[in-house]
């Protein structure tokens, strides 16, 4: 039987971690990544709007998710994780505090949840409650801001690898293969070539379908250059087992993003700084490329009324989108309300003005505004009846005291009394006399 040569032997197929069927296979796309304040629900639309392929939701850390009420918003229809917060409404009744929202129409079909947590039990608890709604849960393993790695979180799980790939297995075994979607991690890269490539390995042999590494490590921040030098071996590592990888620092359109995979042997790019401040660099040349800032903000104030977005997130938002030298920038800073920014932002669409008024109220940003001048004068009539309030309780006490010790003499005398003739009646006598002269005897 005649046998091909080793030069004529077809190469062997190339692994590939099979794509769940809930799940979404991260090759060839250009996505939004995970940013705390510009990840919530209407950046993520604008994203998608321009066309991400893929949006991450911003770090939420496990345990603020145990333990939520899931419902759906019957004016949105979006679906909210909240709990109860300390904060109240005039009312008196407690606010509810929304952890995460998604927009199930809109969305779901290309959200990835990401996941803050330093524990697997946690973190399978937690995207437990999210999985039936998204493509995939990320942990992330990236993040150096102290209120993530303080915790063991975010960027310190690259100190602790076993830790890392015991939370990404469980999450695989007792999420991804239950929900059938896909789980998948986001790093830095290590002090040396060698180090990042251990971690990959490691990383990859857990069961996860993509790994994005950001071209940065730990102590390097976004104005320093990334580095590109590893990315070809990195995704060669990942190649070997299976696994979708995605680029991700200095991104800053889909022409650039595809164009830098390709020649780093990469599968993909993860856009963060750039679609914070423009979500149109999603949006090919060929489609028409980068959009003004005003068509941009005007779509997202579209989205964020939609939503009921909480206004001091959308106004975070449009300070990213505004140029910080126009003249609209201070006030829109200064604004109060959704009707007030459009009013400044000379938005004058008619069902949009109305749909404000109604996301005001709702909000609770029609209320009257209180000055710094009310609120002291407020603060100083409410310490003037706290101090009333003390003395009239200070001299009720006094009061009650001196009551006390006027009543306490007569009153413990008759006691004895009342206790004696007992005494006496129960020893057979008649009366306190009697019974005082036989003790006495």
């Amino acid at each position: 039987m005649a046998t091909l040569s080793p030069a004529e032997n077809p190469p062997s197929p190339v692994p590939h971690v099979p794509i769940p069927k809930n799940g979404v296979d991260y090759r060839g796309k250009v996505v939004l990544a995970p940013m705390v304040r510009s990840g919530e629900l209407p950046s993520r639309l604008l994203a998608l709007k321009y066309g991400a392929d893929l949006v991450w939701g911003p770090e939420t850390v496990d345990r603020s998710m145990i333990g939520t009420t899931e419902r759906t918003n019957p004016r949105t229809g979006c679906i909210e994780w909240s709990r109860n917060s300390n904060n109240q409404n005039p009312d008196g009744l407690e606010k509810d505090s929304v952890i995460f929202r998604i927009d199930p129409k809109r969305e779901s079909d290309r959200l990835i949840y990401q996941i803050g947590t330093a524990n697997p039990d946690y973190a399978v608890q937690a995207a437990t409650l999210i999985a039936p709604y998204v493509r995939g849960v990320d942990v992330n393993a990236g993040c150096p801001k102290p209120f993530s790695t303080s915790g063991g979180m975010g960027a310190a799980l690259l100190r602790t690898p076993d830790k890392l790939c015991e939370i990404l297995t469980s999450l695989v075994t007792k999420v991804g293969i239950p929900h059938e979607i896909g789980i998948s991690v986001k790093i830095r890269l290590l002090e040396t070539p060698e180090l990042t490539s251990t971690l990959v390995n490691k990383l990859c042999k857990t069961g996860i379908a993509g790994l994005t590494i950001h071209c940065r490590t730990t102590p390097m921040r976004p104005r320093e250059r990334a580095i590109r030098e590893q990315l070809r071996m990195i995704g060669d590592i990942c190649r070997s087992h299976g696994v979708a990888c995605l680029m991700n620092g200095d991104v800053t359109s889909r022409d650039q993003g595809l164009a830098l995979a390709k020649e780093y042997g990469v599968d993909g790019a993860m856009i963060a700084t750039a679609a914070e401040a423009n979500s149109s660099v999603f949006r090919s040349e060929e489609q028409g490329g980068l959009a003004h800032w005003e068509e941009v903000v005007k779509e997202y104030m579209k989205l964020a009324i939609s939503v009921e977005n909480r206004y001091r997130n959308t106004k975070f938002l449009l300070s990213q989108l505004m140029p910080g030298k126009n003249p609209k920038y201070q006030r829109i800073q200064m604004s109060k309300s959704y009707s007030e920014a459009l009013a400044i932002l000379e938005i004058t669409d008619s069902e949009l003005v109305e749909s404000a008024k109604n996301v005001d109220h709702v909000l609770q940003l029609d209320l009257p505004r209180m000055t710094k001048a009310d609120m002291k004068r407020l603060n100083k009539q409410q310490a003037k009846e706290n101090q009333a309030k003390n003395k009239e309780k200070k001299r009720a006490l006094e009061q009650n005291h001196d009551r006390g010790t006027e009543d306490r003499s007569p009153s413990q005398e008759r006691t004895k009394k009342q206790k004696a003739e007992i005494a006496a009646e129960n020893a057979g006598f008649e009366g306190f006399g009697q019974g005082a002269m036989a003790v006495a005897v």
